[in-house]
């Protein structure tokens, strides 16, 4: 399956076998489902193996086949020792090396004896791995990769054990409900914000509800990259889940640092009846970024002649917000959106190819249809026939006029 086409063909296929498997979950027992998904699982890997999947089709139906598999053990669970032989295998002599598993998804069906046979697994397998080497002496076999190729294999095939183990230990913490352990293996050296962010979901995950929202604010502030701007949304959502009183001054706290459209939302959701004690103060920040500010008066506010207003005095200069806002404000003012849809037509015509030529040929059409009638409706014409003109050597162009429907 080296084509495309026949590994999306292929990964619907399983998407479909999947939700017949969760159907005959309903009403057969799980004890026989669960050995028919785990054959497909392991037929849907073999052949991962060798597909093109890079839309990541069949790898989200193995993500689903994995999903149904630990429900099914759940609801029949197998012998421990069985199930524990199968997580392992799965996860380091596997077909595939890009699929993990949640050990806390199977623990019900592992329970207490089970639990500690797997852990016991992995702690044989970190013995026989042993510590990662140290920056300098995986320089030093980079460098030999070429000299010594296997044992350069090798060490790609500890590095993976390494790393599945590390997984495993952040979600065993989970299921330990051992808060140290989930600092510890979530929040690492704490120079990463987006370590921070994943303990905050851990600990958010066991119900440690302060321990959350604190580590989620810890990760906010840790500086101004895009993981903190995407850790400050767990805490406001934190907060607005479980301590709504806090989510407004945290929402300003946010949009301060980032006055972007979308945190500018944020406030306005939040504060709710008290959002005009606001305005002012986001729409100062705002105009400092006309794009966000047009994209706020437009989208949130649903103020279309704001949005043309401040588009004009803070000298907008995205073309495709202009686009959106003329297609919008021309049910306020046709004629006053014609020079956008003119400069959009001529953008089109900066490109030679017949996408871009039919997009300027319908953008023309509805120009024509828009000032039907109007005083400008001949200067419409004009513009086409000057258009045909300047590009008569454009066949193409010149077909998706006529197609168009355009004189």
């Amino acid at each position: 399956m080296h084509r495309w086409s026949a590994a999306n063909s292929y990964g619907q296929g399983v998407h479909q076998a999947v939700a017949l498997l969760r159907a005959a979950a309903h009403t057969q027992p799980a004890a026989e489902v669960l050995p028919v998904t785990q054959r497909a699982l392991a037929t849907a890997l073999k052949a991962i193996a060798r597909a093109d999947d890079s839309s990541g089709i069949i790898g989200d139906a193995i993500k689903d086949l994995l999903a149904l598999h630990a429900d099914l053990t759940n609801a029949a669970p197998p012998p421990p020792a069985r199930l524990v032989a199968w997580m392992i295998d799965f996860q380091f002599d596997g077909v595939v090396d890009y699929f993990t598993l949640d050990p806390a998804a199977y623990g019900p069906a592992l329970g207490d004896r089970g639990m500690a046979l797997y852990k016991t697994r992995l702690a044989e397998i970190a013995a026989s791995v042993g510590p990662a080497p140290t920056e300098a002496e995986e320089h030093a076999l980079w460098l030999q990769r070429t000299a010594d190729p296997t044992g350069w294999e090798q060490q790609a095939g500890l590095r993976h054990a390494r790393f599945v183990l590390e997984c495993n230990a952040q979600r065993l913490a989970v299921w330990d409900r051992d808060l140290d352990a989930i600092i510890t293996t979530h929040a690492r050296d704490r120079k990463v914000a987006a370590w921070l962010e994943d303990t905050a979901e851990a600990f958010a995950e066991i119900g440690e509800t302060d321990l959350a929202i604190d580590w989620a604010r810890q990760a906010t502030f840790f500086d101004r990259g895009h993981q903190s701007v995407h850790a400050a949304r767990l805490w406001c959502r934190l907060l607005a889940e479980h301590r709504p009183a806090e989510e407004l001054t945290a929402r300003l706290a946010v949009f301060d640092r980032w006055p972007t459209a979308t945190h500018a939302d944020g406030v306005r959701a939040a504060a709710g009846q008290a959002w005009p004690e606001h305005r002012e103060r986001v729409m100062d920040a705002l105009n400092q970024r006309p794009a966000e500010a047009v994209s706020f008066a437009l989208h949130s506010l649903d103020d279309v002649e704001l949005a043309w207003e401040l588009a004009h005095s803070l000298g907008l200069d995205e073309p495709g917000l202009w686009g959106t806002l003329a297609d919008r404000y021309e049910k306020v003012d046709p004629l006053a959106v014609v020079p956008i849809h003119t400069r959009q037509v001529l953008d089109h015509l900066e490109h030679a190819d017949a996408q871009h030529y039919r997009a300027a040929a319908r953008k023309l059409a509805h120009l024509r249809a828009l000032t039907r009638d109007t005083e400008v409706a001949d200067g419409v014409d004009a513009l086409v026939a000057d258009l045909r003109e300047a590009h008569r050597r454009r066949p193409r162009l010149q077909q998706e006029f006529t197609r168009a429907g355009l004189p």
